[in-house]
């Protein structure tokens, strides 16, 4: 490894970091110069296995060991060790997991692609909250889903808050971006695939009716939080499921509701 001791927050070589303003970081030029932040030795080593490449790491001391092993002997990124004042100087907060790492990232594939042998995926829709997304991508890891599709207005799922949230289950299940709703419907259909959108509407079908059996191919698809699906989304739907529910109670939380819905479609 290029071991590289660093004194100063304010020093050059590790700007990545500063402040860690992943949009700005987005904002270059994709996928060539784009980068993200993955947190955590756990998180870049599922990130390495997934075939993407570390422009650089920034790590404490103590963890230097760690790192090592998730990058092997071969890595040619520079890893910057430095002590924990430093780094929070150069994050603006402070790094509990005591290490990270700059990451190239990479082209999106094609929406056949990685819905090619797919039965099971989960549109989400202009979810704007990483918390949400992360923990949806962790549902659909642990709960089978075969792919995610986000929105053109949805959070990134390779945002910090959104990888850490899906303990690095977003390099686990494939995902891209789909296009509008006046294109993405007939892709989708096109695929083979039904469109159910989660909401809550008067002709709406009960989840546990709708599964019992549900279509071959499924695209279950979910809205932000509090505003829910958008009419284009409910127009292009085949089914509107809802999930029956008591005390009161009207809807669940986004991620509870798509953990719901994933674990009662799931392939038997």
């Amino acid at each position: 490894m290029h071991v590289i001791p660093i004194g100063s927050a304010d020093d050059q070589r590790i700007a990545d970091y500063r402040d860690l303003t992943d949009v700005a970081l987005r904002r270059v030029l994709e996928p060539e110069g784009g980068l993200y932040i993955a947190e955590s030795a756990k998180v870049i080593a599922r990130a390495v296995r997934a075939g993407h490449e570390p422009r650089s790491v920034l790590v404490q001391e103590k963890w230097l060991d760690d790192v090592a092993d998730v990058l092997g002997d071969d890595s040619r990124a520079p890893v910057y060790v430095v002590s924990p004042e430093v780094a929070e100087g150069i994050t603006g907060y402070v790094v509990h997991r005591g290490a990270l790492a700059a990451m190239h990232r990479p082209a999106l594939p094609s929406v056949a692609e990685v819905v090619a042998d797919a039965r099971r995926v989960v549109v989400l829709e202009d979810i704007v909250d990483h918390t949400n997304v992360g923990a949806i991508f962790r549902g659909a890891a642990g709960l089978g889903a075969d792919a995610v599709l986000v929105s053109p207005r949805c959070a990134d799922p390779l945002y910090r808050r959104s990888v850490r949230v899906s303990m690095g289950t977003v390099f686990q299940v494939p995902w891209t971006r789909l296009p509008e709703w006046s294109e993405a419907r007939g892709i989708l259909h096109g695929l083979g695939f039904h469109l159910a959108a989660l909401a809550l509407a008067e002709d709406a079908v009960a989840l546990d009716d709708f599964a019992a059996p549900a279509p071959e191919r499924v695209a279950l698809m979910l809205g932000a939080e509090g505003d829910g699906l958008s009419r284009r989304a409910l127009e292009a739907a085949d089914t509107v499921v809802t999930i029956p529910m008591a005390g009161g109670v009207d809807s669940l939380n986004v991620a509870a509701a798509a953990a719901v819905a994933m674990w009662e479609l799931r392939v038997r």
